[in-house]
């Protein structure tokens, strides 16, 4: 970086990504971002949500979050999506590609993709 401008330019670009984190939407995304998330690969998980949410150009319905410890560390990467008057999902065992399907059949197509839930270990 080398001038205002340039920090400036990075600023806008990334500004789409904090809203997706913090805006509001009918559906809530929640990353789980322990210790144990992490380790499990949580990181990467988030980033794809993040990224697809916003390709998708869903970032007005659907908000992506972290949280800590979901409770259930044997199945991490775990992903929560809550939406409202319907039963909260929980994804487990995510992945960045499994991330990618989720939005896609999920949060923009609205079918529940089974395989990945919890209910399904």
């Amino acid at each position: 970086m080398k001038s205002l401008a340039e920090l400036a330019a990075i600023k806008e670009k990334m500004q789409s990504k904090v809203v997706l984190r913090e805006g509001s939407g009918e559906i809530r995304v929640v990353v789980g971002m322990a210790t144990c998330g992490i380790a499990a690969g949580a990181r990467p998980v988030l980033s794809a949500f993040v990224e697809e949410v916003s390709n998708a150009g869903l970032a007005d319905k659907v908000m992506v979050t972290q949280t800590g410890c979901i409770g259930v560390c044997q199945y991490e990467p775990v992903v929560e999506v809550f939406e409202a008057g319907k039963e909260k999902v929980t994804y487990v065992k995510m992945t960045a590609e499994k991330a990618k399907e989720v939005v896609e059949k999920h949060l923009k197509g609205g079918s529940v993709v089974e395989e990945y839930t919890i209910t399904n270990v």
